[in-house]
């Protein structure tokens, strides 16, 4: 089967986004609703979804597919009871792509679906850099490890790197930079992930909007054991209230910038502390890959924030990163070059489009279905 047009599902924490895709991944529908509730907004979906007129394939983003799934899987029932299984693994997104997933189906219940999950891209990635050091029970017990998110605009921006620098994937390796509010790298060699900065959850690795990233895990008992502090209030604090919120007091990069150069303290504090993490994690991912060819910005901060990505290359010269500044500064939407001339590493913006890579994997789990 090699559908004609696709609709793709993005249940986000702030939005449920409908992309109808043509069969060259142009988009021919686009519809942006709240998070649906519940059956109670179920009505407003299939409304949504009828106005978007006929499709032949539905594609979902599900944030988490633990050690169960390992790449996209055409959905039933016995699969959807696994997803909703995982609901612990990702309380916060979980419950509302089941939600929204559940809506589209009763808008289209003879139409086939796929799920694309964020967690999949990052499932090749060696025991050195998935495991924990913790107790082997405790590691098979609850399925303990990292598992790596944004999988999905990671596995689109190696795509397309690949075809902007005219190279195989197969001879790359990158570092992809998803930069939003959320935020992650991803070490790629071969076209596959080796290494990755979010772990068991999506709280670890980098400083984001409102999430803290890597803190000591020794700082929340202590914050537990001797404040008394009640683990709801430790996680919402470390998922909402944390970040360039938690530094500067608004999550919103653009204000933190003019604020840094206005020479505001706490504007300044958050920059160094984001652009610190970040620096340093970019020169972890290449240690995993042995070096590096090009790196890759995306995500709403790495595609328009020209000063952030210079910034974050300022003192990576020796990876070879340099970043030419008229190219950097230069509008435009477009996947484009900004590296300096003869750099040793090449540097990419490229526009993330999880809807074309779940696109992608919906015409390929249906293909093999079809035997084609």
């Amino acid at each position: 089967m090699n559908p004609e047009r696709i609709l793709v599902v993005n249940a986000g924490s702030s939005s449920l986004k409908l992309r109808v895709l043509g069969r060259a991944d142009e988009v021919v529908g686009s519809i942006d609703l709240p998070p649906p509730r519940g059956a109670e907004d179920a009505g407003e979906v299939g409304e949504a979804v009828a106005g978007l007129g006929q499709v032949d394939a539905v594609g979902h983003r599900i944030v988490h597919g633990g050690t169960a799934f390992l790449g996209p899987v055409r959905l039933e029932e016995r699969v959807r009871t696994r997803i909703a299984a995982l609901t612990s693994l990702a309380p916060l997104h979980q419950p509302k792509a089941l939600t929204a997933l559940d809506a589209v189906t009763a808008a289209l219940p003879s139409t086939p679906a796929v799920a694309s999950f964020d967690t999949a891209f990052h499932a090749s990635m060696p025991d050195a850099a998935s495991t924990y050091a913790l107790p082997a029970p405790w590691r098979q017990r609850w399925d303990l490890r990292r598992y790596g998110f944004h999988g999905l605009s990671h596995a689109y921006a190696t795509r397309r790197a690949g075809e902007v620098l005219g190279v195989p994937i197969a001879d790359l390796r990158l570092v992809t930079c998803h930069l939003g509010a959320g935020a992650s790298l991803a070490a790629v060699r071969g076209g596959r992930s080796v290494d990755t900065t979010m772990g068991f959850t999506p709280l670890e690795g980098l400083v984001m909007a409102t999430r803290s990233g890597s803190v000591d895990p020794g700082l929340v008992l202590w914050l537990a054991d001797h404040v008394g502090m009640p683990p709801a209030e430790l996680a919402a604090t470390l998922e909402h209230r944390s970040g360039l919120l938690g530094l500067a007091g608004t999550s919103d990069m653009r204000a933190v910038l003019v604020g840094a150069e206005a020479g505001e303290p706490r504007m300044r504090l958050a920059l160094e502390v984001y652009l610190h993490r970040l620096r340093a994690s970019i020169a972890a991912m290449t240690a995993s890959l042995g070096g590096l060819d090009a790196i890759v910005f995306t995500g709403g901060v790495g595609e328009r924030s020209a000063p952030v990505r210079a910034m974050a290359a300022d003192g990576l010269g020796y990876l070879g990163i340099a970043i030419d500044p008229a190219r950097n500064a230069a509008d435009g939407d477009g996947d484009r070059e900004i590296g300096a001339a003869g750099a040793a590493a090449r540097s990419l913006v490229i526009a993330s489009r999880e809807d074309v890579q779940i696109a992608a994997e919906v015409r390929a789990v249906l293909a093999k279905e079809a035997g084609g």
